[in-house]
């Protein structure tokens, strides 16, 4: 299913803290697709996601006023990549759309303008990790162009249970 109404993207701004967290908590709360296991407050989402020395971008996605889906990119230190065999220069990504959303065409939308900041600050590729058990996202990131490179088995999360995580990555 597409949407019907039009959606803005932009990038994210301080005063959109309230409304991520509103999108990315639920996910966290249901405790299945997402790595994290701790909520987000304003605070810790304004540093991670809008304002951190290693954000590159966060596009929102807006339907009239509401913010429906958010998508960082960030600056990786190539260190924490050690699947690639050339990781300079790979930003890394994180996407989330509201709950009764997803599906929709957010994630499609946001993909396209993350990639022309991307290239515009000089990224030769995204990685995303992604929870094996994450099918939606995995599909995602699949009809987005990302291509399987590593998996790493046997990933604990915070909650005490081990997921493996799937490793994708898009070169520009």
């Amino acid at each position: 299913m597409t949407l019907t109404t039009p959606l803005t993207l932009r990038q994210a701004r301080p005063e959109d803290a309230d409304a991520m967290c509103a999108i990315i908590n639920p996910i966290i709360a249901l405790g299945d697709t997402t790595a994290y296991g701790t909520p987000f407050t304003s605070d810790t989402m304004t540093q991670h996601y809008v304002s951190g020395d290693h954000v590159l971008s966060c596009v929102v996605a807006e339907m009239g006023q509401s913010v429906e889906g958010f998508q960082g990119l960030f600056a990786t230190d190539p260190a924490k990549l050690p699947f690639l065999t050339d990781p300079a220069g790979i930003a890394s990504i994180a996407s989330f759309a509201r709950i009764d959303t997803q599906a929709r065409g957010i994630g499609s939308a946001m993909i396209v303008e993350t990639m022309a900041v991307a290239r515009a600050k000089g990224v030769r590729g995204i990685e995303a990790t992604i929870r094996a058990d994450n099918v939606p996202g995995l599909a995602y990131y699949s009809r987005c162009g990302f291509k399987d490179v590593a998996q790493t088995d046997n990933v604990p999360l915070s909650d005490g249970r081990v997921v493996g995580r799937v490793h994708k990555v898009l070169y520009l």
